[in-house]
């Protein structure tokens, strides 16, 4: 190595401090990059969107999170340089500040909700992560990454978006973006602090970092045996924050419902265009207008963002152990079909009552088609090969609990399928769970 990084070597002068009491050094050239409205509009759209109908105090932002990554991202550079002289001679200062720019700039693309929107598969939704070149080409962005980086921002969005070939970059991609990377690093102690729970804070992130290592031969990140019992512990605090945060039932009858609104709004192109650069204020009176002239479609719009909170109740939920073969029947599939089997579902449940359900009262709720990392991270070995090189072993063989999550479908611990009926029409079902699920094995089997 021999370059210098202010961002790592010098001692910034201005720190931003952000929850839980810690502060990020920002550097002017990094200031340049928090001051441009591409990355200004992410104070405005929240991390966790509609959890905080759950848990009120959810309410930070993708900005606050991008603070986070930046500041991880200057930690683990800072320690793989020290402590591996391999990485620190191959490292280049290009890649270095490709590596830290990324970090910073890694949720530029995200608009509101458009994790649970990206998972509906509707033909006119772009990925978040094409968004992110046409923001880091912004003019504005563009030219303080440009004139003060001396990096193009397509070799930005490049490495968001496309696997590296190089091996350092490989080994910097995974940093940011691996089994155990400082986006969840970030995330899970985040989400946990504002969502007011303990579950995503219970692992050790200082020696998480500090057991962080090269597999040179994979070219990924990977850790010492120092850092299994923290590794282990962040395996595990994800997969509580997936079961009751993330995935918690009354989180997604609001999932279900903001799908199946923005799926029957139809949006025009003008509108569904426009929503990808709003704040979720601006997009949720966006959905509230385009829902006014349907009954339907208010009742969503209403629970949702009226000056009530009126949630879909749930009224059945489906496991992969308990009811493999309807998970699996309903898992993954397209949004159209998930909202054909609802709508029929409706049909068949409405039979015997006065008055007819609407095709919106039911909605379905199942895991989307992309699957969450799985945790392949391997562990260096205490002891040296009889050539002196560093042995590695997946972590999965040396962990139970690793070897449970990863070797089994993490998506099917954490992920049901779920019906959820309008509040006001539950009181007159008479709901079977095993009737249900008959049903819905019937109706899906006909796709």
């Amino acid at each position: 190595m021999d370059f210098y990084l202010p961002e790592i070597h010098g001692r910034p002068k201005r720190n931003v401090r952000i929850p839980p009491e810690v502060d990020v050094a920002i550097t002017p050239r990094v200031q340049a990059i928090l001051d441009c409205s591409g990355m200004q509009r992410l104070r405005r759209v929240s991390q966790l969107g509609l959890v905080a109908l759950v848990y009120p105090g959810a309410n930070h932002s993708r900005f606050e999170h991008s603070l986070g990554v930046y500041r991880l991202a200057c930690q683990v550079l800072r320690h793989l340089m020290e402590v591996d002289e391999g990485f620190s001679a191959a490292l280049s200062e290009k890649q270095a500040k490709l590596f830290l720019i990324a970090a910073l700039t890694h949720d530029i693309g995200h608009w509101p909700y458009c994790h649970p929107i990206e998972d509906m598969r509707l033909s006119w939704v772009p990925s978040h992560e094409s968004l992110a070149r046409e923001h880091l080409n912004a003019p504005e962005l563009a030219h303080a990454i440009h004139s003060m980086w001396q990096i193009e921002p397509d070799e930005v969005a490049d490495f968001l978006i496309h696997p590296q070939k190089s091996g350092i970059a490989q080994v910097l991609q995974s940093a940011l973006s691996g089994p155990v990377d400082i986006d969840k690093m970030d995330y899970l102690q985040r989400d946990s602090l504002h969502a007011g729970v303990p579950y995503g804070r219970n692992f050790d992130l200082g020696r998480l970092v500090a057991s962080l290592c090269v597999n040179d031969e994979k070219h990924k990140l990977a850790i010492t045996g120092k850092g299994k019992t923290a590794t282990e512990m962040m395996v595990f605090a994800r997969y509580v924050m997936f079961s009751e945060v993330y995935w918690h039932h009354a989180v997604r009858s609001a999932t279900a419902m903001l799908q199946r609104l923005v799926y029957s709004s139809h949006p025009t192109a003008e509108l569904s265009k426009r929503w990808l650069y709003q704040s979720d204020m601006e997009f949720a009176n966006d959905l509230v207008a385009a829902a006014q002239d349907s009954p339907v479609l208010k009742k969503l719009a209403g629970g949702l963002f009226g000056p009530r909170r009126v949630l879909f109740k749930r009224i059945a939920q489906f496991s992969f152990h308990e009811n493999a073969a309807l998970h699996s029947a309903l898992a993954r599939r397209p949004f159209d079909q998930l909202a054909s089997c609802a709508e029929q579902l409706a049909d068949k449940l409405s039979r015997g009552l006065a008055r007819p359900l609407l095709s919106t009262d039911i909605l379905i709720d199942a895991p989307p088609l992309k699957l969450e990392v799985q945790f392949a991270l391997d562990v260096q070995s205490m002891q040296q090969a009889a050539d002196s090189t560093n042995r590695f072993r997946p972590l999965a063989e040396l962990s139970p609990v690793v070897h449970s999550l990863a070797t089994a479908q993490f998506d099917n611990f954490v992920k049901q399928v779920r019906v959820f009926a309008a509040p006001d029409r539950v009181a007159e079902l008479n709901v079977d769970t095993a009737l249900i699920s008959e049903q819905l094995l019937d109706i899906a089997s006909r796709f």
